[in-house]
């Protein structure tokens, strides 16, 4: 991990010298800030490969709420982040909760260093993992149900990769990859659109370049031009280097524009601009840079409808959808939830220690018959919940083969199925999630109009849509 680059948040200035000084001989930069209040200017301004958030600030002294508040900010700005906790009380209640509220691990001080830096490690190598290439896809399309090599010695990313139902749309990105076309994927929340993305850069003549990942649809106006295009020194308060936009970052390789439906009309014409000169201009400067990328859009929205409603421009459409690929959602390939749901618990029984060796066939059954609204996102979810509140009583032996998941074991994240929420806290993500979903539905998948109706910010909504799998 010696190019790693790290950010340390804590209001004890001694803790902050004393973990700074140890990882500096295993890292490349180690940056510390006392302030958590400063979080979201540091996290738009970089790109930092772990955190290290301490849970207990000036205003409490040990029940951690802080330190979750400030988790959940720091992954509506960046759902990605990879957030290792630190306090200087916790138990095991407190390490499982952190765990479910999106943090990766959590380290008690003081600490021993070898576990820490082992920590830390795991943190970096993680955020690596879930980047790119074909076992990040596998981890959500899921493998091939009888696990046998294709005889038609096809790409072996592509091998990896697919559920049954996925066959056509992983032959179209293996003759669509190698071309520079720009493509537009279109599905559901939780399809898998962003590792689709990826196998087609890995397929590519580009693979061995930048492939570079935004959620457009979270940026900010203010933010938009600052972080595609990016800025030179001076340009607005607090912008004290030049820097690189996400453009020139991705340049000779592939751009990858998620949620692009969600764009303003003033940032797509933006937008526009660069594809068709095919060069970017960073804020603050006059000077135009080339740039060659290949660009890959998604959205869950239905851009040929919002053409119509003047919402969206279609020579923007007509840019960015020479190829388009239509992901199903998994209620419409029922066959791919069984390998999906197995993979998913030997990937969380070994993640989490647990002895479960499988999903009941009367679990399965149930699973068959729910519509996963949030699709294998949410078959994700739901498995990582069932695997960590799993308890010995409910996971009962079968045929002499271990422990397996039965349905009394398993809750759905919309309450609807067999099992009740385990205590308040779920009962009232469940309210919550439903609300989501309810709003969602109201206005057909508009993130604007969803956030104003539930008081939210749009960060916070994408937060809570990558949490609920929705």
């Amino acid at each position: 991990m010696q190019d790693a680059k790290l950010l340390l948040v804590d209001d004890d200035p001694d803790v902050l010298l004393a973990a700074r000084l140890l990882l500096k001989r295993h890292v490349s930069t180690v940056d510390i800030e006392k302030n958590p209040e400063k979080l979201p200017f540091l996290l738009n301004n970089n790109r930092y490969d772990a955190i290290v958030l301490d849970m207990n600030f000036q205003r409490d002294v040990s029940s951690g709420r802080e330190g979750f508040a400030w988790l959940d900010r720091i992954l509506d700005i960046d759902p990605k982040a990879r957030v290792v906790l630190f306090t200087a009380y916790g138990d095991v209640e407190m390490a499982v909760r952190a765990i479910k509220a999106g943090a990766v691990d959590f380290v008690l001080k003081p600490w021993q260093n070898d576990k820490f830096l082992d920590t830390i490690r795991g943190a970096v190598e993680g955020r690596k993992d879930r980047s790119g290439g074909a076992e990040g896809a596998s981890s959500v399309l899921g493998k091939e149900s009888n696990g046998k090599e294709q005889s038609d010695k096809k790409s072996t990313k592509q091998t990896n990769i697919i559920g049954s139902a996925m066959r056509p749309v992983l032959d179209t990105v293996e003759q669509v990859a190698p071309t520079d076309a720009n493509v537009l994927i279109l599905g559901e929340n939780g399809t898998g659109k962003d590792l689709i993305a990826r196998a087609i850069h890995d397929q590519s003549l580009r693979k061995d370049k930048p492939f570079v990942s935004v959620d457009v649809g979270a940026l900010t106006e203010s933010l938009f031009e600052s972080e595609l295009f990016g800025h030179v020194k001076g340009a607005f308060t607090d912008a004290r280097d030049d820097r690189a936009g996400r453009f020139e970052e991705a340049n000779g390789g592939t751009i990858f524009l998620d949620e692009i439906g969600n764009l303003t009309p003033s940032q797509q014409a933006r937008l526009l601009t660069v594809l068709q000169q095919r060069q970017v201009t960073r804020v603050g400067s006059n000077k135009a840079r080339p740039v060659d990328v290949r660009l890959i859009c998604a959205t869950n929205a239905d851009l040929n409808e919002r053409v119509a409603e003047r919402a969206f421009r279609q020579d923007l459409l007509y840019r960015i959808n020479t190829i388009e690929l239509h992901l199903p959602p998994l209620r419409e390939r029922p066959s791919d939830i069984a390998p999906l749901a197995e993979f998913f618990l030997k990937k969380y029984a070994k993640q989490y220690n647990r002895s479960v060796s499988g999903l009941s066939p009367a679990l399965l059954a149930e699973m068959k018959q729910y519509r996963w609204p949030g699709n294998v996102r949410e078959l994700q979810h739901a498995v990582e919940r069932a695997i960590i509140l799993a308890r010995p009583e409910l996971a009962r032996p079968e045929l002499g083969q271990g422990t397996m998941l039965q349905p009394e074991s398993f809750v759905f994240r919309n309450g609807t199925s067999v099992a009740s929420p385990v205590n308040e806290t779920l009962q009232l993500e469940d309210m919550e999630r439903q609300l989501i979903h309810q709003a969602m539905q109201k206005h057909r998948g508009s993130i604007t109009d969803v956030a104003r109706e539930l008081g939210l910010s749009r960060q916070a909504l994408y937060r809570r849509l990558e949490k609920f799998g929705l």
